[in-house]
């Protein structure tokens, strides 16, 4: 997958812009707090519908207008690809999604149409937070490669939220305890779906993690991952789930919540058969997490059958030469979208296209792209 083109008006401090990407390494430099993460923000909000940093898509206006745009245009095996995302100031206007010239109804429809990679430095929080982190992890990965993981997680998110209502209620209406059954089965049912496909999704992931991992550390350190649920080591997962359910109904019932399901799953994540959370240090930790999102790479390469794009937020910098020379290496395979302070930490990266960042406006430094300056 290749993005053709990249416009923005008025998303974050960027009146207009239009972005013609090399088919390589196109860069995005200058000092801090001038827009730079923002053109990759806009690209995430296009694979997944929604911003890696915040989740109130208002903030995304620029300041003093009450609406935003994102378009977008990729080209793919099976031809070209256009998302249109609008967003409005007022929080009470839903974003819209356009397909082309169709509006999409939901927004598990965006999937596919733009699929991307993005490692950033909050991503040191997936072996370093809890268990949210990496659950999070998994599931923006896996619902962009597969629409039907996306609906059950939703399925699976509405139903606990429905199954705690209901046990504050049976304690004030015991008669309502007959129905709880019903939603331990759909709980279960969705559940299922999640569970068999995280399994599968970590264990491939572990595989070729490891491989980075090896190449980044020169060998001296072994990456593991793998699936930690109620249900992970089930034949059955559906009727695993029900077991727990059933078994732990009077817990829930005394603390009026849902103790049971994939809400509650993890990624065992070690260097060296020990914890990286709790014993790596900050640069195993990040040689990890690197790692993982080349993992992330190859998975979705993989599925698809063609790569999807890949995105650094001022990653390079924090790197080691070695580390920075193996990830500088990996690149030059895939259509990679790079900020940066210091070109020189680019160093030896074939750099298709090169944008100055400040203060909302682009400026082509070098390569074969071309930049519309901000009205």
């Amino acid at each position: 997958m290749r993005v053709k083109s990249l416009q923005l008006t008025n998303f974050r401090n960027y009146a207009h812009a239009a972005i013609e990407p090399g088919e390589g390494v196109t860069v995005f430099t200058g000092p801090n707090a001038q827009g730079k993460t923002n053109v990759l923000e806009a690209l995430h909000l296009c694979c997944l519908g929604r911003s890696h940093r915040t989740p109130r898509d208002e903030e995304l206006v620029r300041w003093g207008k009450e609406a935003a745009k994102v378009n977008i245009l990729t080209e793919q095996r099976d031809g070209t690809h256009e998302v249109t995302i609008l967003l409005a100031k007022n929080q009470k206007k839903k974003k819209t999604v356009r397909i082309g010239s169709r509006q999409a109804e939901r927004i598990g429809e965006l999937f596919g149409h733009v699929c991307g990679v993005l490692f950033s430095p909050e991503d040191l929080q997936i072996v370093k937070s809890g268990p949210s982190e990496r659950r999070r992890f998994i599931d923006m990965q896996l619902s962009q490669l597969r629409p039907a993981y996306f609906y059950a997680l939703q399925r699976a998110v509405k139903t606990l939220s429905q199954r705690n209502a209901l046990l504050k209620e049976i304690a004030r209406d015991g008669s309502l305890l007959r129905t709880l059954d019903l939603w331990d089965e759909q709980l279960a049912d969705c559940g299922a779906i999640i569970a068999e496909n995280r399994r599968e999704a970590i264990e491939k992931l572990s595989q070729y993690a490891a491989s980075v991992h090896a190449s980044l550390t020169g060998g001296r350190e072994e990456l593991r991952l793998w699936y930690i649920s109620q249900a992970a080591d089930a034949q059955n997962p559906r009727e695993r789930l029900l077991e727990r359910l059933h078994a732990a109904r009077s817990e829930d019932l005394r603390r009026m919540t849902t103790s049971v399901g994939v809400h509650r799953d993890d990624i065992g994540i070690s260097i060296n058969g020990r914890e990286a959370r709790l014993f790596g240090s900050q640069g195993q930790q990040r040689s990890a997490v690197l790692a993982l999102k080349l993992a992330q790479l190859e998975l979705a390469w993989k599925e698809r059958g063609e790569a999807p794009i890949l995105m650094l937020d001022d990653v390079m910098s924090e790197l080691d030469p070695g580390r920075r020379r193996q990830l500088i290496e990996r690149i030059d395979r895939v259509q990679t979208f790079v900020t940066c302070t210091d070109l020189s930490d680019l160093a030896g990266a074939r750099q298709d296209a090169v944008y100055q960042v400040q203060a909302g406006t682009l400026e082509i430094m070098g390569g074969a792209a071309e930049i519309v300056k901000p009205l």
